[in-house]
């Protein structure tokens, strides 16, 4: 089969939308998420869409599929808070191999076949490493500074479990992403350069930051350069940004990374900003068209959504997509 760096030379790879969006519209109850086998659980799994791999496995394939069918290139496994730190909020520890092996797995089937009915168009499978949900950096407690949640070394073990399984499972390609503390990222890396030497293996890493606001730094405070050279030490398939903003509001910080990095660059924006109900309002429509400004800047080679975007907008992206050559980096980086 045509590895990822073959295909990313000769195409824009079409990254997949937001699993979150799409699985809501489900409305599972707290019985669904729970299924047969934690019905007796002690602690409520409403919300845990992890879970849903296990207890709703179909629902998951669909989702998939729904992304494949509408061009996508790559879809990400439903892992995004696949830690024992994640899962911990629902004492779910003890499942994190399985919930991430069977994601993959779900994903892997899938993925194959597309392939299958279309040998041309190769899918792939990016293993999803959320940010979890504490940071490395800085004190969750303003009267104690030096108080951290975490620890690297806490990280490193979490995500080396979950590196594991999603690599069991059949991941052609991991994604660190949502990356609002680079500390927590650098701790994801690690854990990922352990199994690669361990195994003896090589696998693409995707690297996507978080710029959480107009000041145009991470929530940890780094500029898009500082949080660039911070991950720049190890080979990566691609760097680049996702979630926080829209399409818009994303393209100057875009605009700096690619013109300042040799890796490829990839953008999953959201579909524009929350409303008042915490909700996405961008059209497919209005979302592609800020994105062709992407594309007619030459600023990237891979492109999908993130929260709010569902098949429609990945659609007209991928329909535009295919007019373009990928990104050819200037930079002297």
């Amino acid at each position: 089969m045509s590895t990822i760096q073959e295909e990313i030379k000769k195409r824009i790879l079409v990254l997949d939308g937001a699993m979150g969006t799409m699985l809501q519209r489900y409305n599972f109850s707290e019985e669904d998420f729970r299924g047969d086998r934690f019905k007796d659980f002690p602690h409520p799994l409403k919300g845990n869409n992890d879970l849903l791999s296990l207890t709703q496995p179909q629902a998951i394939k669909a989702v998939h599929a729904a992304y494949f069918e509408a061009g996508a290139d790559i879809v990400e496994t439903n892992t995004f808070s696949g830690t024992t730190i994640g899962m911990a909020d629902y004492h779910l520890e003890e499942y994190v191999y399985e919930l991430n092996y069977e994601s993959a797995k779900l994903a892997r089937e899938v993925a194959d076949e597309f392939t299958a009915k279309n040998p041309n168009q190769p899918r792939f499978v990016a293993g999803s490493i959320g940010p979890t949900n504490r940071t490395a950096s800085m004190s969750p407690d303003v009267n104690d500074p030096g108080y951290r949640a975490v620890t690297f070394d806490d990280l490193r073990i979490a995500y080396k479990q979950q590196v594991e399984a999603l690599l069991d499972g059949g991941c052609d390609l991991l994604l660190v992403e949502t990356i609002f503390d680079t500390l927590n990222a650098k701790a994801a890396l690690f854990a990922i350069e352990e199994v690669k030497e361990e195994r003896h293996i090589d696998i693409p890493i995707m690297v996507s930051g978080t710029i959480t606001d107009a000041s145009g730094r991470t929530l940890s405070g780094q500029t898009v350069e500082a949080f660039l050279v911070s991950v720049s030490h190890i080979p990566l398939l691609s760097v680049g940004f996702n979630c926080a903003l829209g399409a818009d509001l994303l393209k100057p910080y875009l605009q700096t990374l690619s013109h300042n990095t040799s890796f490829n660059v990839s953008a999953h924006p959201n579909a524009g900003l929350p409303n008042a109900f915490g909700e996405y309002d961008e059209t497919p429509e209005e979302m592609q068209a800020q994105i062709k400004s992407y594309l007619d800047d030459n600023l990237i080679n891979i492109i999908g959504g993130c929260c709010g975007t569902t098949p429609n907008h990945i659609k007209l992206i991928a329909d535009i997509a295919k007019d373009y050559k990928p990104r050819v980096s200037t930079a002297v980086m």
